[in-house]
């Protein structure tokens, strides 16, 4: 190696941050296997690369003694002061024994490490990127579909969108342009893996942030979310500002900004509801679309019994009871649902 090589070395740490002596500290590393290798690995040898000429130099150390009992790894008290005189027994000798053709090897071993140490750079930044991006959305385009895997390009890498994350009923094509939530982001041997989601709660709420101004200014609040992927979502919102109405910023102007959520969503449903702290006000009002009579409170038990009007009953509790789950759900609250009949049956 040469000096135009140490000169690489510092258009690497320039351009990639890359730390010019590790990478020396590495090449040296990998230069005493490759000599082990080549050369003999009984020996126990030091690699040495001038940090002015990029000269690649080999020494054999060995331990100084009266008598060489094994002449790889020891060396008798005569040939050591011959070195140098101030050597004694017990002392460690550094002897050169860089083979004539070692420099094409250590070329070869050193473009290896180079190359490997910048995919690992490459790859630790890609991490850390995405990693800092985890609960956020990313846009991607399907690359394809492996065992129902859907893997999704996201510019310098991919994204996985399993088919748990998957909101049922949607199909991906290649070349799609999809939208999802940064799931989670681990390291792995071969890189960082980027596990997508359509289906988390976090998805929707990072989509209202983005269409919706005054959540993203803070004026508008979440409070909670609940969902069931690719049917129905109940988002309980709240305004810090007397004069702005909550549900109507959600809605936007003639449903413009919740049409632009449901239509990311493909066609989900999505109910805005006012947050109280009241919770009777609450629990009524996660029922929506629903109209609610009465609400009677079991603090102890947080549980709640509704009354709703008779031709109301199917609509409060929802196709396969999904409307009052999803309303347990958003409020944290068991919520026991009965028709006005019914409960004047009850009391006769």
């Amino acid at each position: 190696m040469k000096a135009e090589f140490l000169e690489a070395l510092d258009e690497i740490e320039r351009e990639k941050g890359i730390s010019k002596e590790k990478l020396l500290e590495a090449i040296e590393a990998a230069l005493i296997s490759a000599y082990k290798k080549n050369f003999g690995s009984s020996q126990n040898v030091e690699v040495f690369i001038d940090r002015e000429t990029g000269e690649v130099k080999v020494y054999a150390v060995k331990n100084v003694t009266e008598e060489v009992t094994d002449d790889l790894l020891e060396i008798d008290i005569d040939e050591a002061k011959k070195i140098d005189p101030i050597y004694d027994i017990d002392d460690t000798v550094r002897v050169e024994v860089t083979p004539k053709n070692f420099g094409r090897i250590a070329a070869q071993t050193a473009k290896q490490v180079v190359v490997q140490r910048i995919r690992e750079a490459e790859r630790e930044i890609i991490y850390e990127e995405f990693y800092s991006r985890e609960s956020e959305i990313v846009t991607g385009l399907v690359q394809r579909v492996s065992k129902n895997n859907v893997l999704v390009n996201l510019g310098r890498t991919e994204g996985i969108l399993p088919p748990t994350e998957q909101i049922p009923g949607e199909t991906y094509k290649q070349g799609d342009r999809i939208k999802s939530y940064i799931l989670e982001v681990k390291r792995t041997t071969k890189g960082p893996q980027i596990f997508l989601s359509r289906t988390h709660p976090g998805f929707v709420k990072r989509l209202f942030e983005l269409e919706v101004p005054e959540i993203h200014d803070g004026i508008v609040d979440i409070y909670s979310i609940s969902r069931e992927a690719g049917s129905r979502t109940k988002i309980a919102v709240y305004s810090n500002e007397h004069d702005v109405d909550p549900v109507g910023a959600c809605v936007g102007h003639r449903g413009v900004r919740v049409r632009a959520i449901v239509d990311a969503l493909n066609g989900e449903k999505i109910d805005i509801i006012n947050w109280s702290e009241d919770p009777v006000e609450f629990i009524a009002n996660s029922l929506s679309p629903a109209e609610v009579i009465d609400v009677t409170i079991n603090e102890e038990e947080r549980s709640a019994s509704v009354i709703v009007p008779d031709y109301q009953l199917s609509l409060a509790i929802g196709k396969e009871g999904q409307n009052a789950r999803l309303a347990a759900k958003l409020t944290g609250w068991k919520i026991d649902i009965k028709s006005e009949s019914q409960a004047q049956s009850n009391q006769d």
